[in-house]
């Protein structure tokens, strides 16, 4: 149409006679060059955004929404605006710099806002946004469609919806395509974003009538779907307890019925207290997914915003919320409240995402301001955990946790407090304590080093002057895989379950020994069977030839097999099962707890060492295992096997816990008043 014009033009200065003034002439080249200006611009975008509350804007713009980005974010109102203290008037129809309020002049902040800005930072500085908005709080999708405009109008609209629909002459779908049909006129149509569909939750009707709109606005503007795709934004989730949540299955649904269709994801997008709107820092999340979805389908790399503020997610914490016993002195996180969430702090100024890994599920910690960030857990087991920190894909140690070696290396720990039946293995008020003694000595059987670490405990009584000549018993009490000597000390409280066993008489004063295992390091793969696995193994010559003769050397013992027993947890229950039933000339008591034996046929392992059950029974005076419920390594298929063959082995089930220290604090609990007894 365009051509045509300018053809006409042309030809109609041609047809002009000679004697016609200068001035005619000047006129008629005047009247071809401003039909030629008129062109549509292709580096000038433009978005057409409709829908309802969401899309109107609900939260109030902040100071950093007010301010305009400047000449590249254009609006089309579909209202008049008076002049206000930030800005000049708008007038209905006419482009101007775009700044919150988007949609009328009482609307809040909305999802376009921080689209446009998105795009201005994405795309090359040549290229322009404009956008048309159009959105009524609480419509219904009928009242976009030509033909149930009017019913809708009449009948079916709530009555504080009447101004609102006025603004739009009562017809909010011609509202928009009249001014997108201007807006053609000075560039190209580039994309179509929604927001709507909390009013028409459950319909099962809804995604057809946003079909039909859709293709009603391609067929009235003449826009091809495959170029113009239309941009849908997800409802307000507030994790999971969103007013319309039921919607949100039907909105991701939605490209099924629309092949040009996108979903804006509204994941973790933060709103207001009544759950039906984003709050500022929501619109401006959201905004910011339309900007970036767009960019990409229009090939660009997105950007966001320099200026976008950070959203905050205010982690609360509870008053009952205490101080975690694992904490360095001087820190106040991390901290457990009274329904076992834990909660994490760390100071991180140039972080771009931290995250918490504990019990095998990680959480995003929340920016909060200053550099901090925060994060709160879902209820935790009771007991003792690792955890780890990583900023920025990476992991290290929380500077606020005391250091615990698991996992094949150095981590935070955390301790979720039992109640009283916890008292066991925590230092108790009137009980002598005895010491942990950190040794080292020399081995000539080790593959890794000449010179090993050991910890050794020695109960209280063990210096007491009148003592001096008393010899004790000695148990060899092993650590898992990927743990180190320290472990049973720091994460099971060794010390203090011995302690207090002894003190009321549970059990009788003994010395307790424990060294790496050689199972520090990752378990490198191979045969992990029992008595076969290689893991581990070269710790039974350092064992046997180096460590027990320094400590009968050096420690007041009872240098004989009646006097040693050996118990490990997990791969420490493998590495007991394989020294203790190869040497039972050395040992006399046994036991395992979550003990990591697989593939063992209890009638001929280690040499038929089970097949003369009275035999056995005479030379292992108790043998124990444990595990516990939600455990992963079970042991009561060994422990029927056995019983079967008439071995006596004792077992306990450590109710409501896993692979963990506290099923193993119990196991160790249980064991110890059975050993170095007749």
């Amino acid at each position: 149409m365009k051509l045509k014009t300018l053809i006409l033009s042309a030809a109609l200065l041609m047809m002009l006679p000679s004697g016609v003034s200068a001035q005619k002439k000047t006129a008629a080249k005047k009247k071809a060059a401003t039909e030629k200006v008129a062109q549509p611009d292709p580096n000038f975008y433009i978005f057409l955004c409709f829908g309802q509350s969401n899309m109107e804007g609900n939260a109030r713009p902040e100071a950093v929404d007010l301010e305009s980005p400047g000449p590249r974010f254009q609006l089309m109102p579909a209202v008049d605006f008076p002049a206000t203290a930030q800005r000049a008037a708008r007038t209905k129809g006419e482009w101007c710099e775009a700044s919150a309020p988007l949609c009328r002049p009482n609307t809040g902040l909305t999802p376009a806002d921080w689209f446009g800005r998105t795009l201005v930072a994405s795309l090359p500085e040549n290229i322009k946004i404009g956008v048309i908005h159009v959105a009524i709080g609480g419509i219904d999708i009928k009242g976009f469609l030509p033909d149930s405009i009017p019913n809708y109008v009449e009948k079916k609209a709530p009555g504080w919806m009447k101004g609102m629909l006025a603004a739009y002459d009562n017809d909010p779908y011609k509202a928009l395509v009249t001014l997108a049909k201007k807006a053609q006129k000075d560039g190209v149509i580039k994309g179509i974003l929604m927001h709507q569909g909390e009013t028409n939750t459950g319909d099962p009707k809804w995604a057809g009538m946003v079909k039909q709109v859709y293709e009603n606005l391609c067929g009235d503007l003449q826009l091809k779907p495959e170029e113009v795709n239309l941009y849908v934004g997800n409802i307000v989730q507030a994790e999971g307890k969103g007013v319309c949540i039921g919607c949100k299955k039907q909105i991701d649904e939605l490209p099924q019925t629309i092949h040009t269709c996108q979903v804006i994801s509204s994941d973790k997008c933060t709103n207001g207290p009544d759950r039906l709107h984003f709050d500022a820092a929501g619109y401006r999340e959201l905004g910011c997914r339309y900007g970036e979805a767009v960019a990409r389908h229009l090939g660009f790399e997105p950007k966001r915003p320099k200026n976008m503020p950070v959203a905050i997610k205010k982690i609360n914490v509870p008053a009952d919320a205490a101080t975690a016993e694992n904490a360095i002195p001087g820190n106040e996180f991390p901290k457990v409240d009274k329904q076992h969430r834990a909660y994490f702090r760390i100071q991180a100024p140039q972080a771009k995402k931290v995250v918490v890994d504990i019990c095998s599920k990680k959480y995003d910690m929340e920016p909060q301001g200053n550099g901090v960030f925060m994060a709160v857990t879902d209820p935790l087991p009771v007991g003792f955990h690792y955890y780890f920190l990583s900023i920025d894909g990476v992991n290290f140690i929380d500077p606020a946790s005391e250091t615990y070696f698991g996992c094949n290396r150095e981590c935070g720990g955390l301790e979720v407090p039992e109640g009283p039946e916890g008292d066991y293995y925590r230092p108790q008020q009137g009980v002598a304590h005895g010491q942990v003694r950190s040794i080292y000595y020399h081995s000539p059987n080790s593959k890794f080093g000449e010179w090993r670490h050991a910890l050794v405990y020695t109960p209280a009584e063990y210096e007491l002057t009148k003592n001096a000549k008393k010899r004790y018993p000695v148990l060899y009490l092993q650590h898992g895989m990927g743990e180190g000597e320290t472990s049973w000390m720091l994460q099971g409280k060794m010390q203090h379950i011995m302690d207090n066993a002894i003190a009321s008489g549970e059990a009788v004063p003994m010395l307790v020994v424990m060294e790496s295992g050689d199972i520090k390091q990752p378990f490198g793969g191979g045969n992990n069977s029992a008595g076969r696995s290689e893991y581990g193994a070269s710790f039974y010559p350092v064992l046997l030839n180096d460590l027990i003769p320094y400590i009968d050397a050096n420690f007041r013992t009872k240098a004989d097999r009646e006097n040693r027993a050996m118990a490990g947890l997990s791969w420490g229950g493998h590495q007991t099962f394989d020294v203790v039933l190869q040497n039972l000339d050395k040992f006399a008591w046994m036991g395992t707890f979550s003990g990591a034996i697989f593939g063992l046929d209890v009638k001929t392992a280690y040499n038929g060492v089970f097949a003369d059950a009275d035999a056995f029974n005479k030379k292992i005076h108790y043998m124990y295992m444990n595990w516990g419920t939600d455990d992963f390594i079970n042991s009561q298929s060994i422990v029927d096997g056995l019983r079967q063959l008439g071995i006596k082995v004792d077992s306990s089930v450590s109710q409501g816990t896993g692979h963990e220290f506290l099923t193993w604090r119990r196991g160790l609990h249980e064991f110890i008043p059975h050993i170095f007894k007749k």
